[in-house]
């Protein structure tokens, strides 16, 4: 009996030894991402969760930065110094990526794209989409009995408070850049900017924090996204928010990951792949707040909006390329100052 206790305690302790061992040699999997996704509330740490449950392998660490415009940046540079600490960069949206190619610090992502299932076609092989939403602006039905139609009516409007996020720091300002600049003809841009700026309440740096001064009350509308109502219902069982729906047609933003050319990493291609999993899309619709890439049901709400925005009409977002960020950044910046 000795003998076989004594076995016992040796076989534990070799297995304990050995489950040590592979935990340490768990192969570290860094993330670039904004900050909301790695948050507590956002879906960074249930995919990370998930995703080393099935590759134990793989141990993902996230480097967070406070907005998707801090991480452009930080891409630019790496791909200055030719080099990144990143394996993997999440939160880069379709017109993100136009710059973020440039630097030549991405490789192909070697994905099937004919499971993606969304509004428009994907042929992009080095970004993979993840989420989706359309932007819109957010406001309370019970306090906005009369919203805007259109895109024009809301600039006109001197009556409406707004609130929209700075185009240099956020996508989602940035999709009010892409979005204005595509409904007004070149000469009209600037003045109809500053028909905004006598309505608008504050230009903020990130989406968190607009999002969260409209929630105070403290404008009758704020860019956001048409998925927005969907979380205070599903999640607050709260009716009374609605989203815009604008005659001129809407703006999609498309979110999407990639792997870098930072060698050696094993992880990064199965990373890119699990965000496509029916189990990663469950999570990032439900804690991103967007819509799936893949053809999947995930909530009643969020299944009738997605087969919506399948047929929407949408805006052409041709212009919307890397020679025209300055200028149109310019213009916006003249226009707030006058």
């Amino acid at each position: 009996m000795l003998k076989f206790k004594t076995s016992l305690i040796a076989t534990a302790l070799l297995t304990s030894v050995v489950i040590s061992a592979q935990a340490n040699q768990a192969q570290t999997l860094t993330v670039y991402t904004y900050d909301s996704f790695a948050s507590d509330w956002g879906p960074g740490p249930k995919i990370k969760g998930e995703f080393e449950k099935q590759f134990p392998q793989c141990a993902v660490n996230y480097v967070q930065f406070d907005n998707t415009g801090t991480l452009l940046n930080r891409i630019r540079l790496d791909g200055k110094n030719k080099k990144t600490k990143a394996d993997v960069v999440v939160g880069l949206d379709q017109y993100a990526i136009i710059e973020a190619e440039k630097t030549d610090l991405f490789v192909t992502h070697n994905t099937d794209l004919s499971q993606l299932d969304l509004p428009s076609e994907w042929e992009n092989q080095t970004f993979l989409p993840y989420d989706f939403g359309q932007f819109a602006f957010v406001y309370d039905k019970n306090k906005l009995s009369n919203p805007p139609k259109s895109l024009k009516e809301l600039v006109e409007r001197q009556d409406l408070k707004v609130i929209y996020q700075d185009p240099r720091t956020s996508s989602v300002g940035r999709g009010l850049l892409i979005w204005l600049n595509t409904v007004y003809p070149e000469n009209q841009v600037e003045q109809a900017w500053q028909n905004l700026a006598k309505h608008t309440v504050t230009v903020g740096k990130s989406w968190t924090d607009t999002y969260g001064a409209f929630l105070k009350g403290e404008a009758d509308l704020v860019l956001s996204y048409n998925t927005s109502p969907i979380y205070h219902l599903v999640s607050e069982q709260k009716n009374h928010y609605a989203a815009t729906q604008f005659a001129e047609g809407g703006i999609l933003q498309i979110e999407t990951i990639a792997k870098t050319n930072k060698p050696n990493n094993q992880c990064s291609d199965e990373f890119v792949k699990f965000f496509l999993k029916p189990e990663a899309q469950k999570i990032l619709v439900k804690r991103n707040v967007m819509l799936p890439v893949i053809n999947l049901s995930v909530e009643p709400h969020y299944d009738a909006l997605k087969a919506e925005m399948l047929k929407a009409s949408l805006l052409n977002t041709q212009e919307a390329n890397s020679k025209n960020w300055n200028r149109w950044v310019s213009v916006w910046q003249k226009a707030l100052t006058k």
